[in-house]
């Protein structure tokens, strides 16, 4: 959506769920329009002028889904354009308060004649982009296996061996303590790198988390890290259904495996616990632990993170991407609690 006014213009990308859909993804067989208030009989309402896909003056163009519209956003008038290419890309174009320098007809066809002629380039770049990004992911999946089959299974196995000698050697009456411990130490180095590499092949794979699968998803990922790690985790949530932009639901998720990454590496924590929420308009998403906690005490917001070089950066990124808010408690040698709002607006920007 374009918005102007004087000075500036800005791109919004609106990342479409079922309440979006209503408010813009309307039906019309008007392919553009001309949209402005008026306060005739003295109550404002909207008055509409639509063009048909061959440029002539629709003649069923009735503004009244322009109300979920006019809720939403403060326009004098506006244009909206649609656009169609292929199966995969179609939707509408939106200009709040533009300025006109001509008649108003010539203007939306003149539109018209722009989105066709520019659309399918804009398309092709569309394309091609998603196909870089499906053969990054396809090569990313295929190293993942490749790393699972190969190094994994090796070091597993290794780990498994060192596992037995290390039991042989405590029970052998010519086994010394020197060498039981050695090999407990080996075996610690082996299961570290088992879980890395784990680790490793999780970041690599591509997430295809939206709204109906990221409860599930945050469940077996908070699962498995518990059965990986031996640290007691619970995953607790309310929610039953999620209206959540898929943007939304792919960041929190690798919030979440970010920070239980964080809590093995660095917290030495005996129980964790990842809460996800929803109260006042906002997703709420905790990780707190029985850690060390942060080489700080008491609670900072994001903007205090920031000025004082703190808390944890790929997660602060993460959350910056869909427009939250991080608060980090600490007590040291007790613990730390991460709690991540992210506001249930529709307009936010998603990268």
């Amino acid at each position: 959506m374009l918005s102007q006014n004087d000075t500036t213009s800005t791109f919004h990308w609106l990342d479409a769920v079922a309440s979006d859909r209503e408010a813009y993804l309307y039906e019309s067989s008007a392919e553009t329009c001309y949209v402005w208030r008026s306060d005739r009989d003295k109550s404002e309402h909207f008055e509409l002028l639509g063009l048909d896909p061959e440029g002539n003056r629709h003649r069923n163009s009735a503004p009244e889904f322009l109300d979920r519209l006019g809720q939403r956003h403060e326009f004098g008038n506006l244009i909206t354009v649609s656009f169609n290419f292929g199966r995969e890309w179609w939707g509408r174009v939106f200009l709040l308060d533009p300025s006109l320098t001509g008649e108003i007809e010539e203007e939306l066809r003149f539109l018209q004649e722009l989105v066709r002629q520019v659309g399918p380039a804009v398309y092709n770049v569309y394309l091609l982009r998603r196909l870089r990004l499906r053969a990054g992911a396809v090569e990313r999946a295929r190293f993942a296996r490749e790393l699972h089959d190969g190094a994994v299974q090796s070091l597993i196995a290794v780990e498994m061996q060192v596992d037995v000698l290390r039991r042989q050697s405590g029970k052998s009456e010519t086994g010394s303590e020197a060498v039981t411990s050695e090999l407990g130490r080996i075996q610690g180095l082996l299961r570290e790198e088992v879980l890395k590499l784990r680790e490793l092949m999780q970041q690599m794979k591509s997430l295809d988390v939206d709204s109906r699968r990221l409860i599930g998803f945050l469940a077996d990922t908070v699962e498995r890290f518990q059965r990986e790690t031996g640290i007691s985790a619970r995953f607790l949530t309310d929610l039953d259904q999620l209206d959540m932009p898929q943007p939304v639901c792919r960041e929190l998720a690798r919030i979440v495996q970010e920070g239980l990454v964080n809590v093995r590496k660095h917290s030495r924590a005996h129980q964790v616990l990842v809460r996800l929420g929803a109260s006042n308009d906002k997703w709420s998403l905790v990780i707190e632990d029985d850690g060390r906690g942060f080489p700080f005490a008491g609670r900072l917001t994001h903007l205090e993170l920031d000025a004082v070089g703190r808390g944890p950066l790929v997660i602060k990124e993460r959350v910056r991407l869909i427009e939250g808010e991080l608060t980090v408690e600490s007590i040291p040698d007790r613990g730390s609690r991460l709690e991540i709002n992210v506001p249930q607006k529709r307009e936010a920007n998603h990268g």
